[in-house]
């Protein structure tokens, strides 16, 4: 399919880390590649030494975001640089956060120690007992594609100069609105600096590629992308810096990357600017960068949506990226596709025949269900257009940031119930004396919410006590002269800058805890097969000696995930009791707190911190994840587990909700096995379902990929918004989806 990106392959792999060598997916950016020529800049460690310096001399007595500014500029004006040979897209050999030593930790520090440091003490406590997991977030921004692709860098930084002269003129700067003014201006001419530099090492080059790159930096410099291939270096670029110096993640590239390619794509091909063929060879080569960054939780882009009129985004672009996509090979990026009513069926059968062939890099989001759960706080037309975030997340488009800094353990809270609030692993009161006899399971139950609500009571005081600093730690000029509320309110986009600046919490563990409670009802209330000091002593064993009660607790007590009314019924009710408990309620940067179904890793690193479950869960075991069955839970096939899975109300989760399914592959063969897949993401939508994710495998397959990995190297599983290599997996993890193929076999 490529004339000369297999030829580059090899290098672009081995672009930001040596794969030869072994690699830590979660520590990505702590690894180079080649080396850059040292006449380009410094290595790391003097540039280190010399933020240290500047901070030591010039900055540290400055406002925080021109002090970051001067750091984010020092970076760019000393860092490696690299036109090569081998690739399209520019090379920065300082892309591991150097500022954040003399920026973001340091500040970090001082707020928590200095200024909140009582947040500071609910945060160790709660979190050594594995009840909350928290932390000022900065993993969630969205730049306002729109804005950086029509004014590219130069125009962004007259946009924002422009701001500030109206301020001047009227006498209404303030000290803080002139460093955020000064900080923006620092960071995009250090930019417009450092594409200068680009441009003059491109012009020295004589290999095939540099007359182009030369040009496309030029035209970078000058003012906005003007073709496609220009586009894809903005917008690779804004990633960049903005991730890897800024501090900043970028959660999508572009604003439906079809949607945002589509006129360049367009003029391009009318034009003869490029062929169709020349095209893909360009996004072969952006897929490639972000492919071998090897982000664990993947990158994410999306395709399609609707338009004002009602028609699809879905175009020529979008079926030239699946193309590309498949025939890299790759699972990096992600890519969610928005579906609806009038989203091609071809197009949707192409992305269900690469899952079903083991490509697992998609996601599924509903558009009625999630403009549905937007809607519920923003404007009916904000919600139609709805931008994806991360794995899943539901964003207003160049409107809103959402910081995702509570994840709950919902399952926990069983065990504080049956312990009189105490985490008997850590040994800390975090949760609320209730008592320790219970006379019916609705006693028990009305104990388990009083857990719900102070916990979470407690946990987003907390969060309200650090984040109004969200700027003090990590303020965010390169992402806010992207955003027009931002500039006019002359106040960090990240932090308050936006029309919503809203707080998620992720609901974590939900499965496993209504299995808990529905143990607790079947063994001690409805069977009376154990009492509660009894079930207490069983649990404090390990279940060591209680084989007979473990073997009801998991084989007879009911599960959610299989359709069955009573686990369904109460399911909606733990559901209704966090989602009444978050939604709506105010945080402290102007904007309200939202319900979120999504565990990210913390079903595996909570469930280390989780003792012994009345499901007849071991200590340590994984939760479930997101709002799907706990593993090996789902015995009654897929049909029930939607059923399930939308009996919670899915749009009561305005944050995201997202269902994982697993089937085995003899039930998706043939045109039969399409047909039962289109149906069945239609059933979910038709209910009001979110985001749904798809592993296609069988118990045989895993676990002969278990014994031999070498055998299955490019064998992929869906994870939790993302999705890994097989053998990258740990054993208790794959061992987990093993139990669950088992049962859908």
């Amino acid at each position: 399919m490529f004339q000369t990106l297999e030829q580059d392959r090899t290098y672009l792999e081995n672009k930001y880390h040596d794969t030869t060598k072994p690699f830590d997916p979660y520590n990505r950016m702590a690894y180079h590649g080649y080396e850059y020529d040292p006449a380009t800049g410094m290595t790391d460690e003097q540039i280190r030494e010399g933020l240290r310096t500047l901070c030591k001399t010039e900055t540290a007595a400055l406002p925080h975001p021109v002090a970051k500014a001067k750091a984010f500029a020092y970076i760019l004006e000393h860092t490696r640089i690299d036109i090569n040979e081998h690739d399209y897209f520019i090379g920065m050999y300082s892309w591991g956060r150097l500022a954040s030593e003399t920026t973001l930790r340091r500040w970090n520090g001082e707020l928590f120690t200095r200024i909140v440091p009582d947040a500071r003490a609910f945060m160790d406590k709660n979190i050594k007992a594995g009840v909350v997991d928290m932390w000022p977030d900065y993993d969630h921004s969205i730049p306002d594609w729109e804005a950086v692709l029509t004014l590219g860098f130069p125009g962004l930084l007259a946009r924002a100069e422009s701001y500030r002269a109206a301020r001047e003129a009227k006498g209404a700067l303030s000290d803080e609105q002139k460093a955020y003014f000064d900080a923006i201006s620092i960071e995009y001419r250090a930019i417009l600096a450092f594409l200068d530099r680009l441009h003059a090492y491109a012009l020295t080059q004589t290999h095939a590629k540099a007359e182009a790159i030369a040009v496309c930096l030029a035209h970078l410099r000058g003012g906005a992308p003007q073709n496609t291939y220009e586009a894809l270096q903005c917008i690779y670029l804004y990633f960049l810096l903005s991730e890897c110096v800024d501090m900043f993640q970028v959660r999508s590239l572009g604003s439906g990357l079809d949607r945002s390619l589509l006129p360049f794509w367009q003029r391009d091909i009318a034009n003869g600017t490029y062929t169709p063929q020349q095209l893909d060879e360009f996004l072969g080569y952006f897929f490639m960068q972000f492919s071998a960054i090897g982000n664990y939780w993947g990158h994410p882009l999306y395709l399609g949506g609707t338009r004002a009129d009602g028609s699809t985004w879905v175009n020529e672009v979008s079926y030239h990226i699946l193309d590309v996509y498949t025939a890299l090979g790759i699972y990096n990026p992600k890519i969610q596709i928005k579906v609806n009513e009038n989203t091609p069926k071809a197009f949707i059968r192409q992305v269900f025949d690469r899952i079903r062939h083991g490509q697992n890099s998609f996601v599924f989001v509903c558009e009625p269900g999630s403009a549905e759960a937007v809607s519920s706080y923003a404007t009916p037309e904000e919600a139609r257009d709805f931008e994806i975030s991360g794995c899943y997340e539901l964003r207003v488009r160049a409107g809103e940031v959402v910081t995702a800094t509570i994840y709950f353990n919902a399952l926990k809270c069983v065990n504080l119930v049956l312990d009189n609030g105490v985490d008997r692993l850590s040994g800390e009161a975090v949760g609320i004396a209730k008592g320790t006899q219970f006379d019916t399971f609705e006693d028990f139950l009305a104990a388990f919410f009083a857990q719900y609500e102070h916990i979470l009571n407690g946990s987003m005081q907390a969060a309200d006590r650090y984040e109004p600093y969200l700027d003090y730690v990590n303020p965010s000029p390169m992402f806010s002269a992207t955003v027009t509320s931002s500039l006019e309110r002359a106040t960090d986009g990240y932090a308050r800058g936006m029309k919503y600046n809203n707080t998620a919490v992720l609901h974590c563990g939900f499965a496993s805890a209504v299995d808990a409670l529905l143990a607790v009802k079947y063994l001690v209330y409805d069977k009376c097969l154990a009492t509660l000091e009894e079930l207490r002593a069983a649990l404090a064993a390990d279940w060591q000696g209680y084989d007979s009660l473990r073997h009801e607790a998991r084989n007879h007590a009911p599960k959610y995930g299989n359709g069955d009314p009573q686990a369904d019924a109460l399911a909606k009710r733990v559901s209704d009791a966090f989602c009444a408990l978050v939604n709506g309620r105010k945080n402290a940067r102007g904007g309200i707190y939202k319900a979120i179904m999504h565990t990210a890793m913390e079903f595996v690193w909570m469930g280390k911190k989780t003792l012994a479950t009345p499901d007849g869960r071991r200590a340590g075991a994984e939760m479930s994840k997101n709002a799907s069955p706990s593993p090996g839970a789902d015995r009654q096939g897929v049909t029930a587990l939607i059923r399930s899975g939308t009996a919670v109300v899915p749009s009561a989760y305005p944050e995201s909700y997202c269902l994982d399914v697993m089937l085995h592959p003899t039930a998706v063969q043939g045109e039969e096995g399409m047909t039962a897949l289109m149906a069945l993401l239609d059933v979910y939508m038709k209910n009001h379902g979110m985001s749904i994710q798809f592993n296609i495998v069988n118990a045989e397959t895993l676990r002969e990929a278990q014994k031999n990995p070498e055998k299955y190297k490019n064998l992929q599983i869906r994870v939790c918004g993302w999705n890994v290599l097989w053998s990258n997996l740990p054993r208790a993890e794959q061992d987990a989806y093993i139990e669950r193929a088992q049962n859908i076999s």
